[in-house]
């Protein structure tokens, strides 16, 4: 249980990431996939969620709007438990984005994992109905220390990959252990 902090003094309680939301074509299949290729563990489902009279229909309503009728959903979560929540739209159906990557729009347009073995995982993403989107990049260009990859599921879902952990990488190069030169993210 996180300890409450006193809100008199201003300062904000540091939030974590809980989870995040991706949607998907075939769920049966993004299970596996998501367990097989990045090795995150099933928690609950697949189950049906339908806007039927009760509670239920009146929270996804209220969350999804009028239009939504049902989708399937599955709860995972990573090695350090952060929660992937899988949605397959059926009523109304699921679309996929095109073009997958529209980072000129707001909102969340990617996920990132971490991986030492960048290229294996991209190699592995692309082997199994994903794809490799760009090429190995390193972070600071004056080192090979720390690299990204931006690579994309079977179901359009971008995935970065970084080879070490955000807090490592970033407040690294603050600190000065990395170079100044620091690219990566769009």
């Amino acid at each position: 249980r996180m300890p409450k902090r006193n809100s008199s003094d201003g300062a904000t309680y540091p939030k974590s990431v809980n989870h995040v939301g991706v949607g998907v074509a075939d769920i049966e299949r993004a299970i596996h996939w998501y367990q097989e290729v990045l090795g995150f563990t099933l928690l609950m489902g697949p189950m049906e969620v339908r806007a039927e009279p009760g509670y239920r229909a009146n929270e996804v309503r209220d969350v999804l709007g009028q239009n939504f009728n049902a989708m399937l959903q599955a709860h995972m979560v990573s090695v350090n438990g952060i929660g992937i929540e899988l949605f397959q739209l059926l009523d109304p159906p699921h679309e996929k984005r095109e073009p997958s990557l529209e980072y000129w729009k707001s909102g969340f347009f990617h996920i990132c994992v971490t991986d030492p073995n960048i290229e294996e995982l991209a190699e592995r993403i692309a082997s199994s109905g994903g794809r490799q989107r760009s090429k190995v990049w390193r972070i600071d260009s004056r080192t090979e220390d720390y690299r990204l990859c931006y690579c994309e599921d079977p179901f359009g879902n971008i995935i970065e990959i970084y080879t070490h952990n955000y807090e490592t990488l970033y407040g690294g190069m603050k600190a000065g252990k990395a170079g100044a030169e620091v690219g990566g993210n769009p």
